[in-house]
């Protein structure tokens, strides 16, 4: 969805987090809950609730038809913190969704990093999706904007249903798909959407988290 985009892209912050220690977590749901997440609808509105799953608390997202999704506003660089962690799950990719055409412009889970230039249109994002056709492992600019860049971390149905653990290196992810280094990071999003194919999605996050080290 184009809306959804181009807002990510640009979204950013007029302060900063105190980023002290090896670990800068972006939210721990269990003891924060929703705690600094604002939304942000862009046609209908995509459900996130929080629920206690295999003993902890984590974030369900349900999508029908729907483009929103939730914004932390945070401040870090990745030279420094550079390792992003996480879990999610998926009921399943979305039918019709396609990466390659705005008419499948839809995510079961997504994660956005933004990094805002000194200018518009230096502003630029990495989003880590749940492919629905891309291989895993392979990226490509979003079907709606080129400052967007997508890599598919989980691609298809066969790990749906199971919690997964990610971490991507965002030094290293932003420099393969911008070819330069990256500037201070200043939110961190959440998205699950189903707008463009009006299909339906499900999805869970559990926390996020960003390192100075690898695990």
């Amino acid at each position: 969805m184009r809306s959804a985009v181009l807002f990510f892209i640009v979204y950013f912050i007029a302060h900063t987090a105190n980023v002290l220690g090896a670990e800068l977590p972006v939210n721990r749901f269990s003891t924060e809950g929703l705690s600094g997440w604002e939304p942000k609808i862009f046609k209908g509105t995509t459900v996130y609730r929080l629920i206690k799953e295999e003993g902890r608390t984590v974030v369900k997202a349900v999508s029908h038809g729907s483009a929103s999704g939730l914004v932390q506003k945070i401040s870090f660089h990745p030279s420094k913190y550079r390792y992003m962690r996480w879990s999610w799950k998926v009921a399943g990719t979305i039918k019709g969704g396609d990466e390659k055409v705005k008419s499948g412009d839809d995510y079961a889970a997504r994660l956005y990093v933004v990094f805002p230039g000194r200018f518009f249109w230096q502003m630029k994002a990495i989003n880590y999706i749940w492919a629905n056709k891309l291989a895993k492992g392979e990226s490509t600019q979003n079907a709606y904007a080129s400052s967007a860049k997508m890599i598919a971390v989980e691609s298809g149905n066969s790990k749906a249903g199971q919690w997964l653990t990610e971490e991507r290196d965002l030094l290293a992810d932003y420099r393969i798909l911008f070819g330069a280094d990256p500037p201070e990071a200043k939110a961190i999003a959440i998205m699950t959407d189903s707008d463009d194919t009006g299909g339906t999605a499900e999805a869970w996050y559990g926390d996020i988290i960003i390192s100075t080290e690898s695990n």
